[in-house]
């Protein structure tokens, strides 16, 4: 334990000893100029651990290269802690306090968990977890920072988790790819179905603008035929009332006596000569066919007269 201690960086406390310095045990000392004067304590204390080794829960030894903590000693508490923990208070309260919770962390989780899930916790855990035991056990100490270099595994686990990578990274690369092809697919489809409702509505509105015109048509033609309908009725009645008016004339007309000229006047006007024993009877006949209801008979012996 001593030989590994001598590892790590060391600093001298300035309260204790007069001066303060930092570096790796055996390094040349630094000038008197670059040390803190009499009876100031260092801002800060750098501690490095090397190595360190601990077993994960599935029995996977693995190696920390470095750790690293940053701490802050507040002045008016230097007197109090070295009087409760010796010069080397860092020991007591900072170093196995390190090994004790790494190891802890390792042992309940996976080789899996520690190098990869949850690596990137490990120094906020540490730090909380440190503060919160310094916090009751030596107020005025202060850790501002730790620093975990990434763990060391065996070759074969390495080369493995690096094949693994590999894998996972072409499993992405095809998941990637097919979301890719997804989504092109997706926007053929929305495409596709943009243009079948284009040409959805484009039918609709041609449609609509043919039954438009079919009913404009037909209106025309209802409005055509109504028209047509009442001028013929109109033309209809028109000549039942000629008719009528005719009608009506003609019976205020024809009396007896206008027929009696109208006779007189056709024969005047017949230039045709009759001969025969019927003529000075010809006119009494018309008389009684009248009378008899003979008429036919009549004009038909006269139309068709005898020549002798």
């Amino acid at each position: 334990m001593l030989r590994f201690l001598e590892t790590r960086v060391i600093e001298t406390r300035s309260p204790v000893r007069g001066v303060g310095r930092w570096g790796l045990a055996g390094e040349p000392q630094p000038s008197p100029a670059a040390q803190p004067a009499r009876g100031e304590c260092p801002p800060a204390n750098f501690i490095f651990f090397l190595p360190f080794s601990s077993f994960c829960s599935g029995g996977v030894m693995i190696y920390f290269d470095r750790i690293e903590v940053v701490n802050f000693l507040i002045q008016s508490a230097v007197y109090d802690i070295v009087k409760n923990y010796t010069a080397d208070y860092d020991k007591a309260l900072i170093f196995n306090k390190i090994h004790h919770e790494l190891n802890q962390f390792c042992s309940v989780h996976t080789l899996q968990e520690v190098y990869i899930e949850l690596f990137d916790q490990i120094d906020e855990n540490l730090k909380l977890a440190l503060q919160q035991d310094l916090t009751t056990m030596a107020p005025g100490l202060i850790i501002q920072a730790v620093r975990v270099t990434k763990p060391n595994i065996p070759e074969t686990i390495r080369r493995n988790y690096e094949l693994m990578e590999s894998e996972k990274t072409k499993l992405l690369i095809a998941a990637q790819k097919q979301k890719v092809v997804e989504k092109e697919a997706e926007t053929e489809r929305k495409k596709a179905l943009i243009e079948a409702e284009k040409i959805a509505q484009v039918a609709e509105i041609t449609y609509g603008q043919k039954v438009m015109e079919k009913e404009t048509e037909k209106r025309i033609s209802e409005i055509e035929d109504a028209a047509f309908l009442a001028r013929e009725k109109a033309r209809a009645d028109a000549e039942c009332y000629t008719a009528m008016k005719v009608a009506e004339a003609n019976k205020l007309k024809l009396t007896p006596e206008y027929l009696q000229l109208m006779k007189y006047k056709a024969i005047a006007a017949n230039s045709k000569i009759y001969f025969g024993k019927d003529i000075p009877n010809m006119f009494m006949d018309y008389v009684s066919a009248r009378r008899v209801g003979r008429w036919d008979d009549l004009t038909a012996s006269v139309c068709a007269p005898s020549l002798s």
